[in-house]
Formats: C-alpha cells, structure tokens, sequence
C-alpha cells in the first residue's frame, strides 16, 4: 500500500464515518488498527463516537508509544499533558536579522511538529520554518506524503534572508506521517536535535516585574523569556477536541536587548469577535502587527493567529500586551 494511503488529511464527519467503517487505518496506543480484536474495539468505539456526533478525546500516552514514530522521524520529542508528543524543530543553522536585531531561535525560529493519538488514527500538526528557497521543495515532500499545508506565512515584519512559516497537518498511521515529515525535513538544512545546555543563560529581564504585568509566570527557555497561554473554551476539528499543547496557544516571548530591553514576538490566538479589539489594544500600545491568518482549515470554534512585534522596557511592553491578553478567553493562569 502507497504512503499517500496511509496518510489522510483531515475529512468532514460523513469521510470519518467511511474511513471508521472499512479503511483499516485506526491507531490506537501503541497499536495499529485493524489487527485483531483490539482494532476491531477502536473501530467501534470511533463509529459510535462519529455517529453521536460526539468529538473524540485525545488518548493518553506514554513515551513508550511514541517509540516506532520517533525511530521513523529520527528525532525524539517530550510528552505534554500526557496526550501530545512534540518535537522541537528550530532553525540555530540560520543567522537571521530584523530590524537590525539577530533574531534567536527561540524568539522566532522554533518550529515543531506535534502528534496526538485517538481511535481513528494519529494527529500530526506542526510548524516549519523554512528558507524561500527551501520552500517550495518542502511543498512538493508535503504534498508526495499526503501531508497538507493549512497555512503559509512569516512572523517578522521584515528579515534577512526570507523565511517563511508552514502549518501541516495529517491522520493516518503513525510511522508514515514520520516517514512523509522526515521527507520534508530532508528537503531543509533543518539540524539534528541536541540535546539542551545543562545551564540556561542569564535573562537580562526584570523577569518578576513581567509576571506581574502579565499576571502569570513565564520560562526562561535558551536565553529567550516566554510564555504559552492555552484558551479556556474546548476547540475541536469537529472530530477530534484538540489539546492546547498541538499549538493553539497565545506565545508570547522576550529576547533580551541588554539594560532590561527585550523584542516581543509572538502570536495571539482569537476567535472573529475578539481581532479587532486585540488589534486595537496592540496598537494603543505601540506593538506592530506582522500577520493575521489562520493555522487549521476547519477548527471549532475558527480561530485566527495574530503575529506581533515590538522592541523596548520589557515590562513596559508588558503592560502594553495585557490588554490585547484581556481582550481574549484565556484560561486562568494555574
């Protein structure tokens, strides 16, 4: 059987019903579908699930039952919240300014690919950062794996060299969707993983006074300063509820600039009523907007990613954002 079988972008509910009722492509825990009683359970779990109209719920995971897909991609990844398996991908090959400003990986450059399991099949959604040159290469990996692109765009107002930013997202059998993004990944300069510094550098930030302005507790991640926000209401695909850790969340990160300066980068996520008061708390504060688009083709509530910029006093910064935060439905800070 070809790849492109294996691998399926995402149908409607009636495609679910077909694809539950005689493809033989279901993956639970550890397992694929179809092989014996075990695949037959999860295929009628599934059928019941589609035909209640009910959304399935990621199942939990270990690392252990990423073993096979991690061997396949030649990567390892980290298990979030016990149901997502990510796989950080960022760009320390690349030198990139803006502005002036050397831009480090984790500010802006840190793409992934995230995989969820249910009983219908693995998720995979991610985010490549990829030269203009690399670009259309990677398109045509994607496009041979039956991997689909939802969405094209850039995170920085202006950059050198061109980079671009490409959503993907498949279900199907575990190990192909490692196989097809590993195609892709070939087609980049992206580098193998590393393991991270046993100390993280110093933040140059008045890191306490931008928990207080946000109202939340950041990370120091390699030298950037960050925050990840899920929402508090349950997004699906109509199909499959969507954990935050696949990448819907606000991002909000500060590279430090020296004399507790930092550029903020980053991006909300908003559903339709909500842009423009983000928009305009954005720039009552003085940050610039970079991009405004979507990451899924058909997630519920549709939800809209917008990408910002802006150099200065971090906590002034900070206290800038705060309102863009409150224009939207973020879960309470834990």
């Amino acid at each position: 059987m070809s790849r492109r079988s294996h691998v399926k972008p995402l149908a409607g509910t009636a495609a679910a019903l077909l694809l539950v009722a005689g493809s033989g492509l279901l993956v639970g825990c550890g397992t694929e579908a179809g092989d014996g009683a075990a695949g037959s359970d999860m295929q009628a779990a599934a059928a019941r699930t589609a035909m209640q109209g009910q959304a399935q719920q990621p199942l939990q995971t270990t690392a252990a039952d990423w073993q096979s897909l991690a061997a396949a991609l030649g990567r390892t990844g980290t298990v979030m919240k016990g149901t997502v398996y990510r796989v950080p991908l960022p760009r320390k090959d690349l030198t990139v300014t803006t502005q002036g400003i050397t831009i480090k990986p984790g500010l802006a450059l840190g793409g992934y690919a995230t995989f969820a399991k249910y009983h219908d099949g693995t998720m995979l959604m991610g985010d490549l950062v990829v030269t203009e040159d690399e670009l259309p290469k990677v398109t045509d990996a994607l496009q041979a794996a039956g991997i689909g692109q939802t969405a094209l765009h850039k995170h920085l107002l202006q950059q050198s060299p061109a980079i671009w930013w490409t959503h993907v997202h498949a279900m199907g059998n575990p190990v192909a969707l490692a196989k097809g993004l590993k195609s892709a990944l070939a087609a980049t300069a992206i580098p193998p993983a590393s393991p991270p510094p046993a100390t993280q550098p110093s933040i140059d930030l008045d890191t306490a006074g931008i928990d207080k302005a946000i109202g939340r507790k950041g990370t120091a991640d390699g030298g950037i300063y960050k925050f990840s926000i899920p929402r508090k209401n349950t997004v699906t695909d109509g199909m499959h509820v969507l954990p935050s850790a696949l990448g819907i969340t606000t991002g909000i990160n500060f590279q430090p600039l020296g004399g507790n300066r930092a550029a903020i980068n980053g991006d909300f996520v908003m559903t339709a009523p909500e842009v423009q008061q983000v928009i305009r708390a954005l720039r009552k504060g003085g940050t610039d907007i970079v991009e405004l688009h979507n990451h899924s083709l058909n997630d519920q509530p549709r939800l809209f990613y917008m990408h910002f910029w802006a150099t200065g006093d971090g906590v002034t910064l900070t206290k800038a954002l705060r309102p863009a935060l409150n224009a939207t439905a973020l879960a309470p800070a834990s």
